[in-house]
């Protein structure tokens, strides 16, 4: 296959988006089957009848915060099919939208053929997690509209998206203290988001109920981060080695998750100093997503969705500067071949929470090695031609 023009200028697109419409037609058939989406309903029932939200001790079932039940009850009042409908609606468009907005950032020729190439690349991994309507599509595409809204001193777009990421998962803190980190001066809105979706739930419900909720709240998100028992069983980079039967002690996993950390701080600081504007969102937000996925303690396989669009669209900017080679297609054929591995029972035993930390690990170390070699004076050219 010749990755040229005709092929896949549109190709990758509509079947990103063909996808999607055979997802809404599943959900129309079956709103419940392969879905994640009952869980968001249960806990706005629970929020509406003031019922405890969490199960501390097992940490499971609603792991959001009590804001997300409240953005959730609109959803809820219109059932299970139109609500449905609307929730895989509001992550599909949020993240295709924040793709396109960076490929038009990352600007140069052959913009069509970027954004479609990487959907193309990056649907495989993505298809499960919009199949289930996981929140972590509508965190992933909030979390880049907030990276790009940082970088650019977007003060309201920054309050806004950071708000909803927030919302959408509490593991969106570390994309804020990131954005805190390379914009000191948005640091007053960024916490006033915080506050603000904090403050949210107190306006429909009793003071005592939503203290009770953040109580445990905070409790559930210490407990998954040091508690590695229960039925949880993670797909982070302790994964292969417990697949291999030599399982990493918590303690060290700590170390190593801020290590990563640290590490990936000083990377979007030199990213943002080293490259231009016009592609330093997508490397900031690349090596982002990769920490989020591969050093989270409450990494599922399906999270994995949250790297692969930026990781789709870095492989497709590659290819368009380099011409192809034997670095693009492996890269390529990587990341297309990692979301084929549950396409049959007897692969999904076989690859199931090892192969992705691993494969994405690969695949994210590639792309922010040859980020780093770009610099102000090695910007994308303009003209360069995007099909080998």
């Amino acid at each position: 296959m010749t990755v040229t023009r005709p092929v896949f200028d549109r190709l990758g697109f509509w079947l990103w988006i063909g996808s999607f419409l055979i997802v809404l037609g599943l959900v129309l058939w079956s709103p419940t089957t392969r879905s994640v989406v009952h869980i968001y309903r249960h806990g706005s029932e629970a929020f509406l009848s003031s019922q405890p939200l969490y199960q501390v001790d097992v940490a499971m079932g609603y792991l959001y915060a009590p804001g997300f039940a409240v953005l959730y009850v609109p959803l809820l009042k219109l059932g299970p099919y139109l609500g449905n409908i609307l929730w895989h609606m509001l992550g599909f468009g949020v993240l295709t939208f924040a793709a396109m907005r960076q490929v038009r950032k990352l600007g140069g020729e052959e913009q069509t053929w970027l954004l479609s190439f990487g959907l193309f690349l990056a649907l495989p991994v993505s298809l499960a997690a919009l199949r289930n309507g996981q929140a972590t599509i509508l965190l992933t595409g909030a979390c880049w509209f907030l990276t790009l809204s940082t970088l650019e001193g977007r003060r309201a777009e920054t309050f806004f998206w950071a708000s909803l990421a927030i919302i959408a998962k509490p593991t969106a803190i570390i994309m804020l203290l990131l954005a805190g980190a390379l914009r000191p001066k948005l640091i007053p809105v960024l916490a006033l988001a915080v506050l603000v979706v904090l403050a949210i739930p107190y306006g429909f419900a009793s003071t005592d109920y939503i203290t009770a909720q953040y109580h445990d709240f905070f409790r559930l998100l210490t407990s998954m981060t040091v508690d590695p028992t229960g039925p949880f069983v993670p797909a982070d980079f302790t994964a292969p080695f417990t697949r291999l039967g030599m399982p990493i002690p918590e303690s060290v996993a700590t170390i190593v998750r801020v290590v990563a950390g640290l590490a990936t701080l000083w990377l979007v600081l030199r990213y943002d100093r080293r490259l231009e504007p016009n592609v330093s969102g997508l490397a900031i937000f690349l090596a982002a997503a990769f920490y989020m996925c591969v050093f989270n303690p409450r990494v599922e396989q399906n999270t994995y969705a949250m790297a692969a669009v930026p990781a789709g669209l870095a492989i497709a900017l590659l290819w368009r500067e380099k011409g192809g080679g034997t670095v693009c297609w492996f890269l390529a054929t990587l990341l297309f071949v990692t979301g084929l591995t549950s396409v049959d029972m007897r692969l999904h035993d076989l690859f199931h929470l090892w192969f992705r930390p691993i494969s994405i690990s690969m695949i994210a170390c590639v792309l922010i090695g040859w980020f780093w070699t770009q610099d102000r004076r090695k910007a994308p050219a303009a003209g360069a031609v995007a099909h080998g």
